[in-house]
Order: structure tokens, then C-alpha cells, then sequence
């Protein structure tokens, strides 16, 4: 028998919600096999099956959880109870959770009877809820947030509530290192921007400003040993965070193949666990033209968030007005100036 374990995925939280059962109670599943989705402060995580056999739910979804509590098991081999069923007024029989998601969505036993299915499961109501017409944000209950928006906004709340946070801005003249990234694009064929050229910035301060890469534990700042950078992206599946481990050790090509990677990822929402974790310091992408200034939140658990708009012509210069919001514990204004000073030398 194989356990499914709360895993600890970030040091500062002590527990975390499971959000999602993606498999039901007593469907067989196998190894790798995406079966659960927890949400820490930062990011929602997927938890894979840890063999072949079939999966018995111990907790219920949207309880919380310590690192390390079971939250499945999986019998190898072995058999379960099938997952309870309550048959609809046609005779079809329709899983308790999805049951349960078909009161959370409104969708009606009519509507599943359209699918021509003997037995209805969770997946089979998420389809008929997606064919519908979004409905109005006035109508009874509002407009449901995806898993995404929940974990968004979860971590949103976290940061203004516990992160008293500063916001400095600083106005980079990046003709040159647009020059050098089409230059690099060309030598790599691989396409290399300002974000490329910004991640890799970022991490070669990470020795001289340790402190902006570290975790604030009550009067002890942790310094992290390792830089490890997060950038957002926001391309129609909602907000993602992957993670860009010790992007120093990186050649460009590959820094660039691996922000190309998460940009198909998150084109489809695709995403491992894994990516979206670990992160010591985010840069925010604010990619649309007219955006000239844009204040990020710093992710629980982290000290600074850096907010990169796009280049605007400025009479014969190229420029972009990049943003540094900190937690104002631990960095003070002439620590963010020196911050965002020393950037704009490294990306030139």
C-alpha cells in the first residue's frame, strides 16, 4: 500500500488546503498519475499517485492539512469501495462528488442527462458547466474563481496582510540590452528579450544584496544559498508563477528555452507542482504597450517582487520604468535604490 503525503512546499506555511480530489474515492489509478491539488500560500500544487492500484480518499477535500498527513492511500493491487453513487431521477447514477460539484456549479440532472453517460463522475459536470454562456457577475452566487484565481487570490490576501510592503521605481534605459538580446536571439535562435535578460540580472545580484533573496522568520532574516527566480505569466488560464532555478548557472540559450517552455505551459495551464514552487524573489511581466508603471505584491515567504513593463520610445531612447516592491522589515528605501541602481548597471 502506497501513502499520499502532504509534502512540505514551503518552509514558512504550516498547512495547507487540499483544494481538489482530481481522481474519485476507488478509481484505479497509476503511478505519476495526477490524483489531488493543494494550495500553499504561493502557488496550488498537484500531487501524483505514488504507484498503481486503487486510490482511497482519507480527507476531505477543502480541509487543511499539516506537511505529512495522509491524505490517501493507494492498495496496490488491491480494491476499494467504489465511490458512493445516488441515482438521478432517470435511473442515472451520479458519483457523490460530483454530486456535491453540481450543487457548487448549478448545473442540473436535465443538463447531465444530455451526456448519455451510465455513470456521471466530477469530470462529466465540469464539462457541461463549461459549455455554458459565462453568466452575468450579478446573478445569484457570482461567477465561481477557477482553482488558479483561488490560489491567486489566497496568496494576495496572505501578502497584504502580513507583508508591510515599500514600492520604489526607477527609470532603465534598455536600448542596449534590447540590442543585445536581438543579437542573442540570433546567436541562440532561441527568442531572448528583456525578461531573459532581467532574470539573469537578477540572480547575479544575489551575492551582493543576499537579503533580497531571503525569508523573514520573526527577527532573523534567512538568507537564501541559492537565488531562485519566479516570473509571472498571464496568457488566458490565469496567473502562473514557475519557477527559474539558480538562473546564473544558466547559459542564455537555456534560459531561454526554459521561459519559452513555461510560456506554453501556461498558454495551456500545464503546469507541474514542482515549477511553481521554491521561488527566492518574483519578476512580474507587465507586457501590454500602455502599461508604463505597475506595483507587484511580494509573495508570502519572499522580501521583493520587481515589476518589468514593456520598452516605450522616449524621445531617442528606449526605456521601461522597472518597479521593486519589498517588505519594508527588512529593506529600506536607500537599500532599494542601491538594488535597483545595481540592476539597471548589470542589464546595460
Amino acid at each position: 500500500m502506497g501513502e499520499l503525503l502532504v509534502p512540505r512546499l514551503n518552509p514558512n506555511d504550516t498547512e495547507y488546503l487540499l483544494v481538489e480530489w482530481v481522481v474519485e474515492n476507488g478509481a484505479e489509478v497509476r503511478a505519476g498519475e495526477v490524483v489531488a491539488v493543494v494550495e500553499s500560500s504561493k502557488a496550488a500544487t498537484d500531487l501524483e499517485s505514488p504507484g498503481d492500484g486503487v486510490l482511497v480518499h482519507e480527507v476531505k477535500e477543502g480541509a487543511w492539512c499539516e506537511p505529512g498527513a495522509v491524505l490517501g492511500r493507494v492498495t496496490l493491487g488491491g480494491s476499494a469501495a467504489p465511490a458512493p453513487v445516488a441515482a438521478s431521477g432517470d435511473g442515472v447514477l451520479i458519483t457523490e462528488p460530483a454530486r456535491a460539484l453540481m450543487a457548487e456549479l448549478g448545473v442540473t440532472e436535465a443538463e447531465i442527462a444530455g451526456l448519455g453517460v451510465a455513470v456521471v463522475k466530477r469530470s462529466h459536470v465540469e464539462e457541461v458547466a463549461g459549455r455554458r454562456s459565462p453568466a452575468p457577475a450579478s446573478a445569484a452566487g457570482g461567477l465561481p474563481l477557477t482553482r488558479v484565481q483561488r490560489a491567486v487570490a489566497r496568496a494576495v490576501s496572505m501578502s497584504h496582510q502580513t507583508i508591510p510592503a515599500a514600492y520604489t521605481v526607477m527609470r532603465f534605459d534598455v536600448g542596449q540590452a534590447l540590442a543585445r538580446a536581438e543579437e542573442l536571439t540570433q546567436q541562440v535562435r532561441r527568442p531572448v528579450g528583456l525578461a531573459e535578460l532581467f532574470v539573469h540580472a537578477i540572480a547575479a545580484l544575489h551575492p551582493r544584496f543576499p537579503l533580497f533573496f531571503a525569508t523573514l522568520d520573526g527577527d532573523h532574516a534567512l538568507p537564501s544559498p541559492t537565488p531562485h527566480v519566479g516570473v509571472t505569466f498571464d496568457l488566458g488560464e490565469g496567473l502562473y508563477v514557475p519557477v527559474v532555478r539558480d538562473p546564473a548557472s544558466l547559459t542564455v540559450k537555456e534560459l531561454a528555452v526554459t521561459l519559452m517552455r513555461y510560456r506554453v505551459a501556461a498558454s495551456k495551464g500545464e503546469f507541474k507542482g514542482a515549477e511553481l514552487t521554491g521561488a527566492t524573489i518574483t519578476l512580474t511581466l507587465h507586457t501590454e504597450p500602455d502599461v508604463i508603471m505597475a506595483i507587484p505584491f511580494v509573495f508570502p515567504g519572499q522580501v521583493a517582487a520587481l515589476a518589468l513593463p514593456a520598452a516605450r520610445q522616449e524621445g531617442e531612447r528606449m526605456v521601461a520604468d522597472v518597479g521593486l516592491a519589498y517588505d519594508h522589515r527588512l529593506i529600506n528605501g536607500r537599500d532599494a535604490a542601491l538594488f535597483l541602481s545595481a540592476l539597471k548597471n548589470e542589464v546595460s
